[in-house]
């Protein structure tokens, strides 16, 4: 599979969609709700995207709360900080709430197609950033990582993969990665203390990562996604992980800063990123494919091959009558 994780333009697969999915560079399609009428045509769009190559992946920012591409005709997920909250009178009850909430929203995906979804967040809500806020399951690091782990292996019991964002955190800052480049002046032994814990402490329950557009000013010159340090030396040395590095959008404006499309691509391949995320450009889009140069290697094309779903799907009809959906709906009752 190719390093490029490229959008689509609306419900149903255009001649230049095709053509971009098709080029040997892209490896993965990530859907929006812009792509979204309904669960029979969501349905028929992934088949018809799988079709066009063996192995290619289907995501969708699919966490909950206000991050849901997908509403009409799927359970509404919860903001994971309703779960942090539901952990402060019961911690027992939370984590079945999250384990049933990642078995709904992977079984309900994987059952129209789509074959992964980029969560869970492991941001911690220090109360200050908005693009954050209620996506974080806690202020606690420990109660992070005891839901997110949960959440996964909900997403494991569908047989879909996860991905940990927004490395090394991104609930510090204030300003929007889309919008401009945040800076987070704090200390390594701050981070250490609080936004690095759910990555040191769940090892190799993280499939994959998504790297923060994020400048952390006391401890390298470069934003996290383009940060050798980060991603070799803390990520892969220090934390031993051993999953796929995807790039957050390289679209978004913390990411501009490290030069044109073409130099900000090299520039995450060449810190560790695995995969390359693009959107909403797709002139940008083009413009990658006929530029970028790529050299894949053994050990990323293993990484990235682990991603795939695991066991075949039921279709719709099937799962909502299965014993494990309906009572993992049950848990989600008083969240939903």
């Amino acid at each position: 599979m190719g390093p490029l994780v490229l959008d689509i333009e609306s419900t149903r697969l255009t001649s230049d969609d095709i053509r971009r999915i098709s080029h040997p560079l892209v490896g993965m399609v990530i859907l929006f709700t812009r792509n979204y009428e309904n669960r029979k045509q969501l349905t028929e769009l992934c088949r018809d995207i799988h079709a066009i190559k063996p192995g290619l992946l289907i995501a969708v920012d699919h966490e909950g709360g206000r991050v849901q591409r997908f509403r009409e005709g799927f359970t509404q997920i919860p903001a994971m900080s309703k779960l942090g909250e539901c952990w402060e009178k019961s911690s027992e009850k939370a984590t079945l709430a999250a384990m049933a909430c990642g078995y709904v929203l992977a079984a309900e995906l994987r059952a129209c197609g789509v074959d992964m979804s980029f969560a869970p967040c492991l941001d911690v809500n220090f109360n200050r950033s908005q693009i954050i806020g209620e996506r974080a399951f806690s202020s606690q690091p420990n109660v992070i990582t005891q839901l997110a782990l949960a959440l996964i292996q909900g997403m494991r019991l569908a047989g879909m993969s996860n991905c940990g964002k927004h490395f090394p955190g991104h609930g510090w800052v204030i300003a929007d990665s889309h919008l401009e480049l945040p800076v987070d002046d704090r200390p390594l032994e701050f981070l250490s203390e609080k936004d690095l814990k759910p990555y040191m402490w769940m090892g190799q329950a993280l499939d994959s990562v998504m790297a923060a557009h994020v400048l952390y000013s006391q401890i390298d010159s470069k934003p996290a996604g383009f940060s050798e340090y980060w991603l070799k030396t803390v990520l892969r040395d220090k934390l031993h992980f051993t999953g796929v590095v995807f790039s957050d959008d390289l679209s978004m404006k913390g990411a501009v800063a490290a030069g044109n499309v073409t130099e900000r691509a090299q520039a995450a391949l060449q810190a560790g990123c695995d995969m390359l995320i693009l959107c909403n450009d797709f002139a940008a889009s083009d413009t990658l494919l006929q530029t970028l140069t790529f050299a894949d290697s053994p050990e990323r094309a293993d990484r990235v091959k682990r991603l795939l779903p695991k066991g075949e799907a039921p279709d719709w009809e099937t799962m909502v009558q299965s014993a494990l959906y309906k009572r993992s709906l049950a848990y989600l009752k008083e969240f939903i």
